[in-house]
């Protein structure tokens, strides 16, 4: 699945999708450790789409919920 689609899909769709390419990964690292797996380089490929399922959930979430700066201020107390 390319990023432009992965960028229209719901937070919902988004987490359902996440969790099925991690149980797939899981299934082809059990494959390749049992000599079962004839083309290895999907798992790079779902790591990829992993990593870019994240990225989109992170930053709606930082959309949602802006980062918050602490700021202090100089007092003569805290000279």
């Amino acid at each position: 699945m390319t990023l432009k689609e992965l960028k229209q899909k719901s937070v919902s769709e988004l987490h359902s999708l996440l969790a099925t390419q991690r149980d797939a990964l899981r299934e082809m690292r059990f494959k390749d450790a049992n000599k079962q797996l004839k083309t290895v380089h999907q798992i790079r490929l779902i790591r990829t789409e992993i990593a870019q399922i994240m990225t989109l959930l992170n930053k709606q979430k930082d959309a949602v919920q802006p980062v918050q700066v602490k700021t202090t201020l100089k007092t003569e107390d805290n000279k």
